[in-house]
């Protein structure tokens, strides 16, 4: 009987028609982190453009804003349980382009265009490096294996923070504390190496994901007010408080790599088999 019709379908063809409908609506949810995320390419995109007709500080700026949307993109993929496969992607590509391709463009522009083929080639490695370090990363979300403690670390300098460590000489340069562009060409092409191998490298280095999503209601105005003060100071002394963070950055790296020993000898501790004999007599 045709009111029958639905109920005599195959069960894949069945299934298939599920999902289907089920397709032809996303959450609105979904939509947001992946506009952010759209968005920091925009301005990563943007930033070359700016590089290409000299205006340096407005393209550096580029880079920042793509750095902010960044870290606002998965929290709030998190916090509105929106994240999704090809948000995850979307995602790589855009830090790809932003921290990988952007900065090295900027880079070889301002500065080691100087040593026209090796230059070129520096910016390269950095380029590759950041591709290598975000498949790297993306591989390790799928170990079943790895370990609890290392919710709390990045393996190697992870892509935003190695893009503003790389762009150090270019806030330096605009301070006039090295000489600018070409002049500082042989001081930046090993440094900017040096950044590379970093995002490839195994050096365990602090990740701020696993900080609490909630705080007290003692110290929401005193964080609110630091936040404010925050973005006035680097509203009014850009390449100032970036270097300081650059700075800082650096100076953290051996600090985690103590936390990382810390934890793992206690990790080690805790999962390695008690010797026998050592059980309390009963």
């Amino acid at each position: 009987m045709g009111w029958r019709g639905s109920e005599s379908l195959d069960p894949r063809q069945r299934s298939r028609e599920q999902r289907m409908r089920r397709f032809k609506q996303v959450p609105v949810r979904f939509l947001l982190p992946n506009l952010i995320t759209l968005l920091a390419m925009c301005a990563g995109v943007t930033a070359i453009r700016l590089g290409i007709e000299g205006r340096f500080e407005l393209a550096v700026a580029g880079i920042i804003i793509a750095i902010l949307l960044d870290a606002l993109d998965g929290r709030i993929a998190r916090l509105l349980k929106g994240t999704s496969r090809f948000g995850a992607e979307l995602d790589s590509l855009a830090d790809f382009v932003d921290f990988g391709v952007a900065p090295a463009v900027l880079l070889y522009l301002w500065s080691l265009h100087e040593l026209k083929s090796l230059g070129w080639i520096v910016c390269l490695v950095l380029a590759i490096c950041c591709a290598l370090r975000l498949a790297r990363f993306n591989v390790a979300l799928d170990d079943p294996d790895r370990p609890a403690y290392m919710a709390n670390f990045f393996t190697g300098v992870p892509a935003p923070a190695g893009a503003g460590l790389a762009l150090l000489p270019l806030f330096l340069g605009f301070l006039g504390v090295i000489p600018n562009g070409p002049a500082a060409a042989w001081f930046i092409l090993p440094y900017v190496a040096v950044i590379g191998f970093l995002m490839v490298s195994k050096v365990p280095t602090l990740s701020g994901k696993t900080l609490g999503s909630r705080i007290s209601r003692d110290v929401v105005l005193p964080v609110l007010l630091v936040m404010v003060l925050f973005i006035a100071v680097l509203a009014s002394f850009p390449w100032q408080v970036l270097t300081a963070l650059a700075a800082a950055y650096l100076v953290m790296l051996p600090l985690g790599y103590r936390s990382y020993l810390r934890q793992r000898a206690a990790h080690r501790r805790a999962a390695a088999p008690e010797e026998p004999g050592s059980a309390p007599e009963t």
